[in-house]
């Protein structure tokens, strides 16, 4: 597995914050039962720039708390079944890691919704990224019963990680 992170931002935790975000991704990849190994990224930003980046792909000149940018067309959420035969679309021609896309977090809103919700930095981090890898995976919460399943799986994923509110 891979993650590449990169920082528009000063990191500024009482955590590793890389040693979360790879337990939770590993955490989401093994829940999905993914058979391969993969590539993330993952951007740590502010609500300026994360405002300019859901201005320019959602048409909402607001920030935001996470962003989703997903490598993979699913035909069904989940369903890795397929892959193999886009082999050139969904992995890397060198490391033949799974490359399913980029999540991209504000510090900011990560930081006052930590507030707001009464838990820890390191759980709201955790929390979004669960979320942004599911929407990775091609889930989404349009629908109520999409936004069930999507919290079902989160949950279950930060609860077998002991990351609690």
């Amino acid at each position: 597995m891979t993650i590449n992170f990169d920082y528009e931002v000063t990191k500024v935790f009482d955590f590793d914050f890389e040693e979360i975000e790879k337990k939770v991704v590993e955490a989401c990849l093994d829940y999905e039962n993914c058979p391969y190994e993969a590539e993330v990224s993952i951007l740590l930003t502010d609500n300026e720039q994360i405002s300019q980046i859901n201005e320019e792909f959602r048409g909402i000149a607001s920030p935001t708390d996470v962003l989703s940018f997903p490598v993979i067309d699913y035909d069904n959420p989940g369903d890795f079944s397929n892959l193999e035969d886009a082999i050139a679309d969904y992995f890397h021609p060198e490391t033949g890691e799974l490359l399913l896309g980029d999540i991209v977090i504000s510090i900011d809103k990560a930081m006052t919704q930590a507030q707001e919700f009464g838990h820890s930095l390191m759980r709201e981090l955790a929390f979004l990224t669960a979320h942004s890898m599911f929407h990775l995976f091609g889930y989404d919460h349009m629908e109520d019963e999409e936004r069930r399943i999507m919290e079902e799986k989160q949950k279950n994923v930060l609860d077998k990680l002991q990351i609690l509110r």
